[in-house]
């Protein structure tokens, strides 16, 4: 048997709490779960789940979101940009720092590739 919700007045926007969007956030982008599934069970809009994904990392401060890429071979037409500090870790990955990067921003660049 299905269920079926009528509303007999005006419709209203609901109101989530903060806790109540981060509860639903943890779930919808947990291991295995889908924005979908979890948007059906707490009868959300999937597009309302991906704005308050997007509110919430634009309230966050601290580093920029960091994507470490394995480095594809440069074309041999292709010069290397001059004035740079090229590191190679373990042949898995090449970081690069400008000079005009400062000291502090480089050495926090390599911790946090675990590098010594």
């Amino acid at each position: 048997m299905s269920q079926m919700t009528i509303l007999t007045g005006p419709e209203r926007r609901r109101r989530w709490s903060e806790e109540d969007q981060c509860r639903i956030l943890a779930a919808a982008f947990a291991p295995g779960a889908t924005v979908a599934a979890v948007a059906r069970q707490y009868d959300v809009a999937t597009s309302l789940i991906y704005k308050w994904r997007r509110t919430l990392r634009a309230r966050e401060t601290g580093f920029a979101e960091v994507v470490v890429v394995r480095d594809e071979p440069a074309a041999a037409s292709v010069p290397a940009p001059p004035a740079v500090i090229e590191l190679e870790i373990a042949g898995k990955v090449r970081l690069r720092i400008p000079l005009t990067t400062p000291p502090t921003l480089a050495a926090a660049m390599v911790k946090a590739l675990g590098v010594s």
